[in-house]
């Protein structure tokens, strides 16, 4: 009731991270300054005796632990279950950011990556990235259903209560809004879960294969190989300006109109991202897109 005016500071440590945990804090009122970065392990996730340090330094401070299933560029899962030891042990919040990579659960070949992840106290997806459903349809899932209705239910004299019905007035920001709900119901219910695991598994398949490949031609260096549907790579230049090289070759590419592919910063080196999630994205599409960067390299 409140709010966060006169509150004891809050903490949030994070691993690798999107920027737009940074907006969230923001509009929460909570802010960037509270965001601690904890150090990584050698594969970008969040290393486990660093973030037991953290939060040991203050144990008493309340905490949220940020976790990612599938990070923005290499698409590397966070340790959830050693994490969420830790951060239970010390009442800390965990939150999972699994923007697309929370769907591989569905998948017999790829759910062991978010093993443990039932045991966070939310999770954040979208169904317009893999489900490839309209925008926007961004899902937030909460473990105690009592604490999300009372953090968002307002009383009114004028609300029509039924009992027994769930009224989304009661579980979202807005009061009105459109039902954004009814696509990603019928995507699901037209795909199923083997559906749903045989496209994200299709997707996976595909973006190992255009690494691959893409691999092999000159001048082209691959920086990690894929996880799920994220790979990394940059282009050479002979004078030793990669980062010049690759934002060149990328624009292109991008030119062509054949395929799009968005630079980003890893490990202080300006690379291209890869991350392919369309439905209807097929082999063709890839040696297309090969085709169309191996003339963006040789102009």
């Amino acid at each position: 009731q409140q709010g966060l005016a006169g509150s004891p500071p809050i903490r949030v440590l994070v691993g690798e991270h999107h920027e737009t945990l940074l907006r969230a804090l923001r509009h929460l009122g909570i802010g960037t300054d509270a965001v601690v970065q904890v150090d990584l392990d050698g594969d970008g996730t969040i290393n486990v005796d660093a973030l037991k340090v953290e939060i040991e330094k203050d144990p008493d401070m309340p905490t949220i632990v940020s976790l990612a299933a599938g990070d923005l560029n290499r698409g590397a899962f966070d340790p959830f279950d050693d994490v969420i030891d830790i951060a239970h042990a010390h009442k800390a919040w965990v939150h999972i950011d699994g923007a697309f990579g929370l769907w591989v659960a569905s998948s017999p070949r790829y759910r062991h990556l978010v093993k443990g992840l039932e045991r966070a106290d939310s999770w954040a997806t979208d169904a317009h990235k893999w489900l490839n459903v309209p925008y926007d349809s961004g899902i937030a899932f909460v473990a105690d259903p009592e604490s999300h209705r009372i953090a968002m239910t307002i009383p009114a004299p004028y609300k029509v209560e039924v009992e027994n019905v769930r009224d989304q007035i009661e579980w979202g920001p807005e009061w009105s809004r459109r039902a954004r709900g009814i696509p990603l119901y019928a995507a699901l219910r037209t795909l199923g879960r083997n559906g749903v695991a045989e496209m994200i598994e299709r997707s996976c398949d595909l973006t190992r294969e255009f690494v691959e490949k893409l691999g092999k031609l000159p001048g082209v260096e691959v920086l990690t190989q894929p996880i799920i549907n994220q790979g990394l790579v940059r282009f050479l230049d002979p004078g030793g300006d990669h980062d010049a090289r690759t934002d060149e070759v990328i624009a292109r590419i991008n030119a062509t109109g054949e395929a799009w592919f968005g630079p980003t910063q890893w490990q202080g080196k300006r690379v291209m991202r890869i991350s392919l999630s369309n439905f209807r994205t097929t082999g063709d599409d890839i040696e297309r897109a090969l085709d169309a960067i191996e003339v963006a390299m040789e102009n």
